[in-house]
């Protein structure tokens, strides 16, 4: 029914520890900061309003909290290249190593050999950003082109529920975009733009079997990650209450932060082992097909111009 072992993926979480560890550090780490940074910025306008009244103090603190959080978001903001380059981009590099056969060092020296393999495909941050938003912009047009093509489909209520089917599976394009960029570490090719644009058409024209797997991982993801929420609930509530003023009922915002980073760290990776095991199985042997890439283009700016940036590998000649 799955394109995928789960067996398998729980194998390659467990011989790539040393990025889960990694992982855990990084997202634990932001979790953590808006949590103090918060509680700082509330803590600083908590005193400034002691000056005027309980009104004025109470607003100070929750200004003085507000714009904490917000500063440690335009960190994060600032840092989401980093995020993608070191820690996603090299936990697949590794993952597809094992995959391959390949044998992996241990350790910190993993991680390092992962920083390795993606340089050779990418040799700034910023060309893997502008490599996942183009792969993210094209798997949106193609489950658009994939809905307007089930339109024709006599079924009734099919509108319906294919309108629920691609607001749900928008969510699994994050994983989607870490597939194709699996992809072109997979094929070792020169060109990686040339490469996400040929996994991007097999991910098309096999587009039902993997909105399939992924709909069954979403399910699992977001299944797993409110549990987490509800076990942080009451920690991040006790948090909340020690900060002053009106920030005691931030519990919930807290919970979601620490239960992100229990799925960022640990849940997502192995959801996108499972998804790169669904795309190898499903188009091995495939060739993509003109006809889809035809469609594509049809329908995605982007689609043209990944296909304009492939004519080029980094700047030169292809």
């Amino acid at each position: 029914m799955w394109d995928f072992s789960v067996s398998g993926a729980l194998g390659l979480m467990a011989r790539t520890w040393p990025f889960l560890l990694f992982r855990m550090l990084v997202y634990f780490s932001i979790a953590t900061a808006y949590v103090v940074l918060t509680g700082a910025g509330a803590g600083i306008g908590w005193l400034v309003g002691a000056a005027g009244s309980e009104d004025f103090r109470n607003g100070a603190t929750f200004f003085g909290g507000l714009i904490g959080f917000g500063l440690t978001a335009g960190v994060v903001y600032l840092l989401r290249e980093y995020i993608l380059y070191v820690v996603k981009a090299g936990h697949i590099a590794v993952m597809i190593e094992l995959m391959e056969g390949r044998n992996l060092p241990l350790g910190r020296a993993q991680i390092e050999h992962a920083g390795s393999i993606v340089k050779q495909r990418f040799t700034e941050t910023n060309v893997l950003f502008l490599f996942d938003q183009l792969v993210r912009g094209v798997l949106g047009a193609i489950l658009g082109l994939v809905q307007g093509l089930a339109s024709f489909l006599p079924i009734p209520g099919l509108q319906q529920l294919m309108g629920l089917i691609r607001a749900f599976l928008r969510i699994a394009v994050g994983l989607m975009d870490e597939v194709i960029l699996g992809h072109s570490i997979r094929t070792r090719s020169t060109n990686a733009w040339d490469s996400a644009r040929i996994g991007l058409v097999l991910y098309a024209q096999n587009a039902g079997g993997m909105m399939r797997n992924a709909a069954f991982l979403m399910v699992i993801v977001w299944g797993l990650t409110f549990v987490i929420f509800l076990f942080m609930l009451a920690p991040a509530a006790a948090i909340a209450y020690a900060i002053p003023g009106s920030w005691s009922a931030g519990g919930i915002i807290f919970a979601l932060l620490f239960a992100w980073s229990v799925k960022a760290a640990l849940i997502e990776p192995f959801a996108v082992a499972c998804m790169l095991q669904a795309f190898f199985r499903v188009t091995a042997g495939q060739s993509p097909d003109p006809a889809w890439d035809a469609r594509i283009s049809g329908v995605s700016r982007k689609f043209e111009e990944l296909k304009a940036k492939a004519q080029t590998t980094w700047g030169k000649p292809a």
